[in-house]
């Protein structure tokens, strides 16, 4: 039982961790100057952009908590539980960049939710 907990909650770390990267990942990318060329752009935004930065240090995280996870758990239990970074997505969909979610998306993420209760289970 204590197992599972723990998972659960480092599963919800890391999803979030995963979420908020991507959520950095598309803010950074709306703000990139493309007037300079390409390789002005890539290499001047990857190292003056916060939210590119902020992104790295997301997904680094996100991706050493995965690898502690994994060799920690059971992969027939942490793969599914990491389906937790959809609702986090769609959450930030909704409050970060105010996009419409209908309601055939509200019934995926219940149905995401509802799997990850019965593999917790």
């Amino acid at each position: 039982m204590y197992r599972m907990v723990k998972l659960i909650i480092l599963s919800i770390l890391q999803s979030a961790l995963l979420c908020g990267g991507q959520v950095m990942l598309k803010l950074g990318v709306s703000i990139m100057d493309r007037s300079h060329g390409w390789k002005h752009f890539f290499i001047h935004s990857l190292l003056t952009n916060r939210y590119l930065l902020g992104c790295g240090l997301l997904m680094t995280s996100a991706g050493l908590l995965w690898m502690y996870i994994l060799r920690h758990f059971h992969f027939s239990h942490a793969y599914p539980l990491s389906s937790l970074s959809f609702v986090f997505g769609m959450l930030a969909a909704m409050w970060v960049f105010h996009e419409t979610v209908d309601w055939r998306q509200w019934i995926g993420l219940i149905l995401i939710l509802v799997g990850c209760y019965f593999i917790a289970k």
